[in-house]
């Protein structure tokens, strides 16, 4: 079958922000100018078509990023609509993994803030092109020109304007469109569906003929005929501006800004207009690469029809119609309802039994799914976020997809014996959902521990348990989720040797440690046979295994690098099990010899307050052992960004709120993990081992 719209008039794209400067709602007016809903619902009353979790509506806010599409100018766009929340950073990680272009939406008042940062940073790993909404240009204080000065100091980006917003004082009266040279001004009345095109006011001519020639001479830099006519004093049309700016864009180098208000329904037509002028095809970015799975040499993967199939399975959901969803993006051939796909990740075949098109939390069914794609498959069971999907006879393995740890942990037990087996159950499904949702049993005191990002992070999971699986669960108090590391190198021999009658069980392995900032590594400098290659792996998985419980209080070791240097073996004693063994016990002994330490997450955290607050919230912050990094100013507030230890900030919203009469607000995310002082870690370690 002849495909319906040609790769070229595809766009997937993501709708990218801190929490509150608008996402939901620039989607929800999206979808409806596009024709793919016919009444716009609104965040605060609970009514946007992608905020579709009980959760979402009730508290304002994305939790789960979620998927939709619409046509615009005969281009199909897919589009995910991600969480601005810190604590769900996987759903905006993930997304990106798989989209071709982004949209980053900005509070005219706010600016850049804490989670923007974050979630540009994350589209700079993986290289995708951009453009920037500012909105909320109806709030009092919002300043389009600051904000294009936030991103180019706080994001380093190279923002282009491609509009101006038009204001009287604080009332948002319409847009100048620099590109084409005219005024919008919308119809509130109509929805904003009808907007109409005047004369530049003359107040603003000035003003707007001079950030035409800067954005001119940007796109220049990307289009030479562009510049030397430019240079010449001959007119250029906006279709040349165009091009040259989407190739400024496409190369990473551009971000065309627009500015409106969502809310008020201005300036989004336009918005859609940029996604198909400016951000890319899936054939527009380079092709993704992947490693044959056996021989590991490399596979570039053309974004072709005819190609063989490859598609990255990217999330999992739980739907309570369906069963398991496998979200997936197709990067090239086709694939047809009934197909065998081969899971390159696990070695296993599977059926495409059934798959759809999502809208939010509907579905609409499909034949076949093409380069480009984004669907959801119905029925593989076997499937988990990072798999990639090819044909058997064409196995490629895309980059694994990675996750930050979890920061914080809370015990969690079931209310009645009723809840026990279906609170087993319905963990283990959201943990296949969720990549930072980890459920562990401390192998000391018997007890369950879930560990997410955050607070809300399990606040949510806990009303999903009750909400979605009817199971009630009592849940303890937040406990920081600690690591351990080790501070200097050491060797350690050990041998494992065990005679029952018959057959034994002999390894003998040395290896050494050394701290490593990149993370774990394994490297062997076996040679001459010492310990045969087959019985290498097994001495890296007990030393993989021997991770998750650090030798000071049980916490999972981090920034460790291990070295096989010499051992020996029996011919008819040695096993996969004994060197397993060998290779754990030599670990735990050496760890014990290198200066083990623990380390606590580190919080940037972002206040912003009245400035007769100040004193007093710096001089709290710096009692909770935290670090000023720097002041600011936004609007008529004052903004303090700080490093705390994750430990010091339970409880911290009300500690500022009576600070600061409920005046402050303040924003924090992961940064890192540091030592903890020598005191501190004196104190926990008895606590939890009852030992020094």
């Amino acid at each position: 079958m002849a495909r319906k719209i040609a790769l070229e008039q595809i766009r997937n794209i993501g709708i990218m922000a801190h929490i509150d400067a608008g996402k939901t709602t620039l989607t929800e007016r999206i979808l409806y100018y596009t024709g793919r809903i016919h009444r716009m619902g609104e965040v605060h009353e609970g009514g946007a078509t992608t905020d579709f979790m009980d959760q979402e509506r009730e508290r304002g806010i994305t939790i789960m990023s979620a998927a939709t599409s619409c046509a615009w100018n005969d281009h199909k766009i897919n589009i995910i609509d991600t969480p601005g929340h810190v604590d769900f950073t996987v759903e905006v990680e993930r997304s990106l993994r798989v989209l071709d272009g982004a949209v980053a939406v900005f509070c005219g008042v706010a600016g850049v803030e804490p989670q923007s940062e974050t979630v540009w940073r994350q589209a700079d790993k993986y290289k995708v092109p951009r453009m920037a909404f500012v909105n909320k240009m109806d709030r009092v204080g919002a300043d389009f020109d600051n904000v294009l000065s936030m991103m180019r100091d706080r994001l380093g980006a190279h923002p282009v304007a491609v509009q101006i917003p038009v204001k009287d004082q604080d009332d948002f009266l319409g847009i100048i469109d620099l590109i084409e040279e005219v005024y919008l001004t919308y119809n509130e009345k109509e929805d904003g569906s009808v907007f109409e095109k005047t004369e530049i006011p003359a107040d603003y001519a000035a003003r707007a003929t001079e950030a035409r020639q800067q954005m001119i001479e940007d796109a220049a830099d990307y289009d030479d005929s562009l510049a030397s006519r430019y240079l010449e004093g001959e007119a250029v049309t906006p279709e040349e501006i165009r091009a040259a700016l989407r190739k400024g864009t496409l190369a990473g180098s551009l971000v065309p800004v627009f500015s409106g208000s969502a809310f008020k329904n201005k300036g989004v037509q336009q918005v859609l207009d940029g996604v198909v002028d400016f951000l890319p095809a899936p054939n527009d970015v380079a092709p993704a690469q992947g490693l044959h799975p056996d021989t590991e040499a490399p596979i570039e993967i053309k974004p072709d029809d005819d190609a063989p199939f490859t598609a990255l399975a990217f999330k999992v959901s739980t739907d309570p119609y369906v069963g398991k969803l496998i979200y997936f993006r197709v990067y090239s051939g086709t694939m047809n309802v009934g197909d065998q796909v081969f899971n390159v990740t696990q070695g296993k075949a599977d059926r495409l039994s059934r798959v759809v098109a999502m809208h939010a939390d509907k579905r609409e069914e499909l034949k076949e799914i093409r380069t480009g794609d984004i669907a959801a498959a119905v029925g593989m069971k076997r499937v988990t976020t990072g798999d990639t999907l090819a044909e058997k006879k064409h196995p490629v393995l895309l980059e694994a997809m990675r996750f930050p740890e979890p920061v914080i942990s809370v015990a969690i037990e079931p209310k009645t014996k009723a809840d026990e087996d279906q609170l087993t159950i319905a963990l283990q499904k959201l943990s296949e959902e969720d990549p930072t949702f980890r459920v562990k049993t401390n192998d000391e005191t018997g007890q369950t521990l879930i560990q997410g990002m955050g607070e809300l992070h399990l606040e949510i999971i806990v009303d999903r348990l009750r909400r979605e699986f009817n199971v009630a669960a009592n849940i303890g108090k937040p406990q920081v989720a600690y690591r351990e590391t080790i501070t200097t190198a050491s060797e350690q021999r050990t041998k494992f040797a065990r005679q029952t009658g018959g057959r034994g069980q002999f390894a003998d392995v040395h290896i050494r440690l050394e701290p490593n900032k990149a993370g774990f590594e394994f490297h062997s400098k076996i040679k001459g046979g010492a310990i045969p290659t087959e019985f290498i792996p097994a001495v890296e998985k007990g030393i993989v295994e021997s991770l998750d419980n650090g030798v000071l209080a049980g916490y999972p070791m981090l920034g460790v690098k291990a070295t096989l240097l010499d051992g020996s073996f029996h011919e008819v004693d040695s096993s996969d099990i004994a060197f397993k063994i060998a290779a754990a016990q030599a670990f735990r002994e050496a760890c014990l010899k290198a200066e083990p330490r623990l380390l606590e997450p580190i919080m940037d955290v972002e206040v912003v307050v009245p400035e007769e607050y100040m004193g007093d919230v710096m001089g709290d912050l710096s009692s909770k052992r935290g670090k000023i990094a720097g002041m600011g100013t936004r609007g008529e507030a004052r903004v303090i960004d700080a490093q705390v230890p994750l430990s010091e900030m339970f409880g911290y919203v009300n500690r500022l709120r009576s600070l600061t009469q409920g005046r402050g607000v303040f924003s924090m995310q992961f940064r890192d993990y540091d030592l903890l002082s020598d005191q501190l870690q004196s104190q926990l370690v008895t606590r939890i081992r009852g030992v020094v």
